[in-house]
């Protein structure tokens, strides 16, 4: 008896131990196999940063190991380390590891150019993107299928999972309100791992004169969109933890107020605070943090405010913390420091609108629904995981 039991909790922990390994999350670039072959003798360039590693290697590295004939490097905002502030411009530099130009499209030029497309092949995109349409990073993306498309270059998406992925929220994007904080027609939180959004971008004709760019993507291996995926590494310098990441959607519009959302901390996105201590008796002092922020908003005054790092629950998109702090200030103007940015985040001047009349955030949600219904009927076209969202 006793030996059966034994064998029973062998064979138990084997069972156990081969359904982690295969529900284990593989991101496309971990699957090598699937996209070297394509790759091999093509003149590749890459639009990469910090996050795009291979089994704790770069992408960059990783690909020159293979003898891969990566050419040149397109950088993102906060560059292709991942070191410089959010809204620094870059400028086109050499990569001192590799020796290879690395491009800046994030500054005066957002776009790549017929010049420095010519004779590549391939534009190879891998980025963690954290699911909210004023993260720029799927702007850049937008771009780079455009430059693309015009210029017949294939590109490839090494998709990886959306942390914010198991819902859509918030309002459309109007057209007059289109920037690089939000280029195509979609809501706040999109719902999209990047390669599926590129799939809704090129499907649904959103690139100018609707052409289409010839788009290959790798699929993450075993995820749905329900699924928990903690980043391996930060997607930017202000985003350094799941809290922040989850709470990003909600408070980023505290961005286009004198509120602080923690810049200049080590906790940024996962903080409120103003210089008065009428706001709380939580208090925090921004500074200048090399790498995070140079010269966060409120710097070196005390702030009070809210601390969420306790929270419990997994923050989803709301409304309430910015209706909170709105009705908190006397004077809307002492507390809204930035409208037109504010509707660049929002994608409207509706919701400002309906919160001066005074709406409950039930009642400004539900202004959204339709769209909103409609948008996840485009959604489930493009979608190449399991999905569940009840929203």
């Amino acid at each position: 008896m006793k030996n059966h039991i034994v064998l029973f909790f062998v064979v138990f922990l084997l069972f156990s131990c081969g359904n982690a390994k295969e529900k284990q999350i593989v991101t496309g670039a971990e699957q090598t196999g699937k996209y070297l072959p394509l790759l091999k003798g093509k003149n590749v360039a890459l639009v990469v940063n910090q996050t795009s590693v291979v089994r704790g290697q770069h992408l960059v590295d990783f690909l020159l190991e293979k003898h891969i004939p990566v050419k040149e490097v397109f950088a993102p905002e906060h560059g292709f380390r991942g070191k410089a502030d959010a809204g620094e411009e870059l400028e086109n530099t050499i990569d001192k590891q590799t020796g290879l130009p690395v491009i800046s499209i994030y500054g005066k030029t957002k776009k790549p150019n017929q010049e420095q497309l010519k004779g590549i092949d391939w534009v190879v995109f891998d980025i963690q993107d954290v699911g909210c349409r004023f993260y720029t990073f799927i702007s850049t993306m937008h771009y780079v299928m455009e430059a693309c498309a015009e210029n017949g270059v294939k590109m490839m998406i090494l998709d990886r999972p959306n942390p914010n992925g198991d819902y859509v929220a918030g309002p459309i994007l109007k057209p007059e309100f289109r920037s690089f904080v939000g280029m195509d027609p979609i809501p706040v939180v999109h719902g999209c791992t990047v390669g599926e959004l590129a799939l809704m971008i090129n499907g649904e004709g959103w690139l100018t004169n609707h052409e289409k760019v010839d788009l290959t993507v790798i699929p993450v291996k075993n995820y749905n969109h329900q699924a928990r995926y903690s980043l391996p590494v930060k997607p930017s310098p202000n985003l350094p933890n799941d809290l922040s990441i989850r709470l990003y959607p909600s408070l980023c519009f505290f961005e286009s107020t004198s509120v602080s959302v923690g810049r200049g901390t080590h906790f940024p996105f996962q903080v409120l605070g103003y210089p008065d201590p009428k706001f709380g008796s939580f208090s925090f002092t921004p500074e200048s943090i090399v790498g995070m922020a140079k010269s966060p908003l409120h710097m070196g005054q005390k702030c009070y405010g809210e601390d969420f790092r306790g929270m419990k629950d997994t923050p989803r998109f709301t409304l309430k913390y910015f209706l909170n702090w709105y009705h908190r200030f006397s004077n809307e103007k002492d507390f809204l420091t930035r409208e037109r940015w504010f509707n660049l985040l929002m994608g409207t001047d509706t919701v400002i609108k309906q919160i001066r009349e005074g709406k409950t955030e039930q009642e400004i949600r539900a202004s959204w629904q339709p769209e909103l219904n409609n948008y996840r009927q485009i959604r489930k076209k493009y979608l190449l995981y399991p999905d569940n969202d009840q929203n």
